[in-house]
């Protein structure tokens, strides 16, 4: 399982042997449930999460009761609140598996440690930080930019696949329309 942390942090640089076990040593093995909270929100974030197998969301309830999805993670990807977890606070999101999930969880203390003694993953982090951000930007635009079908083209291309994983409710949540526009728009693929 570990190879897939090492995969991924080789598209960005090259790690030795040696290198890869004294990164993989900052990291906690952790596996959950599916529908098991990883973070509630109000709780103090210690972890970011690499997501080895399953499926995860990150999603915010409004004053009206609504929930917002912010963010799916599927295999290969990171998750957590990244306010709460950089200012080491109390998370505004929620974090759970919506698939049986295995991760790899690194604390901000360990990551911190990890990039003062390799710069190599000073690098790789901050490649995946400012790669974070600009996918942030392009939801943010996406939202007000896109009509509700650029959007569910857009979810096409961001998660390939993920339409058969996730209810179309969530779907719905996450594209910010309803279940009923979502269904037309599903409707209406070739």
């Amino acid at each position: 399982m570990s190879e897939k942390l090492r995969q991924h942090i080789e598209e960005i640089v090259t790690l030795t042997d040696e290198e890869f076990e004294h990164v993989l040593s900052h990291f906690t093995y952790r596996e959950f449930l599916k529908n098991q909270y990883v973070i509630q929100e109000g709780d103090y974030v210690r972890n970011d999460y690499f997501v080895l197998s399953g499926l995860l969301k990150s999603w915010s309830i409004d004053d009206k009761g609504k929930a917002h999805i912010v963010l799916f993670a599927t295999e290969n990807w990171w998750i957590s609140d990244p306010q709460a977890f950089h200012n080491q606070t109390k998370s505004t999101l929620n974090v759970d598996c919506l698939e049986d999930s295995k991760t790899l969880a690194i604390s901000l203390e360990n990551r911190e440690k990890l990039c003062t003694e390799m710069r190599k993953m000073e690098y790789f982090f901050r490649r995946k930080t400012t790669a974070g951000y600009i996918a942030s930007q392009n939801r943010i635009l996406s939202l007000i930019s896109f009509n509700a079908k650029e959007r569910y083209e857009y979810l096409q291309q961001q998660y390939p696949g993920l339409l058969q994983r996730v209810p179309k409710s969530l779907i719905a949540s996450y594209l910010g329309i309803t279940r009923e526009t979502l269904s037309r728009l599903t409707s209406q693929q070739p």
